[in-house]
């Protein structure tokens, strides 16, 4: 058995960037050494569309505080930032005091005018990424809704979605989640915001469709052992192999 603790922080976002920042990092440094910290889509600034330079220069000493804030547990987030005079919502992980990992969303969401002010990511950032001995990967929010997407992280042990999901479409986001996890034979882990008008539903998902979730919650915290995905693939195996990543 290979047991990892998680932790989603289902938490609103504020107007003042720093405030955020230190609420998350309290958050990380409260957590078990050896976690693994979830937080919403631009859980640091929200989609601040008229604040998009100030943001990006935030995002600059928000990637110094987590470094030195996951020097031995992990945490995931997206910030925004400025490359070539463009915007991504970039999802970065930390973990042990270095960035292993990054990716920029590559699906806008055009209801939300994302692509007015976004740039759109490479599909091909979207690969498996090691994490304490796991292979991981991650979608940014919309992107759960691309099946091709899902192809792309088949073989992960564990798959990270950090979201900014209405609550007119919660059904949507609490059946796509454990439909992933059911179809790739993994644990999913979805955090949502709490903000107004967010549907929540944050949860951890095991390969099963077991679901861990719980709305009236700020912290979601639960242990979950890697060997059910092998065990899951073993006995009902529809062809999926472990990721060569």
């Amino acid at each position: 058995m290979i047991f990892r603790e998680l932790t989603l922080l289902q938490i609103k976002t504020k107007q003042k960037f720093q405030d955020n920042l230190s609420r998350v990092v309290a958050e990380l440094e409260k957590s078990k050494k050896g976690s693994i910290i979830l937080t919403p889509e631009l859980a640091l600034s929200g989609f601040c569309y008229q604040n998009m330079d100030e943001a990006s220069e935030f995002s600059k000493h928000a990637t110094e505080q987590l470094l030195h804030a996951s020097r031995d547990r992990t945490i995931i987030t997206t910030m925004i930032e400025k490359k070539n005079h463009k915007f991504y919502n970039n999802l970065k992980v930390f973990s042990n005091g270095e960035l292993i990992h990054k990716q920029s969303k590559h699906k806008l969401f055009m209801l939300g005018e994302e692509h007015l002010h976004f740039a759109a990511g490479d599909v091909g950032e979207i690969i498996p990424f090691r994490l304490n001995g796991m292979n991981c990967g991650a979608l940014v929010c919309f992107e759960l809704r691309f099946i091709e997407l899902w192809h792309r992280l088949q073989g992960v042990d564990v798959l990270f979605v950090p979201a900014q999901w209405a609550q007119a479409r919660k059904e949507h986001f609490e059946t796509l989640s454990r439909a992933l996890a059911i179809a790739n034979q993994c644990f999913v882990v979805a955090c949502n915001a709490a903000s107004l008008h967010m549907a929540k539903s944050s949860a951890i998902i095991s390969p099963y469709g077991k679901v861990i979730q719980d709305d009236s919650k700020e912290i979601i915290t639960a242990e979950i052992d890697i060997a059910e995905v092998e065990k899951m693939r073993k006995y009902i195996d529809v062809g999926l192999k472990e990721c060569t990543k």
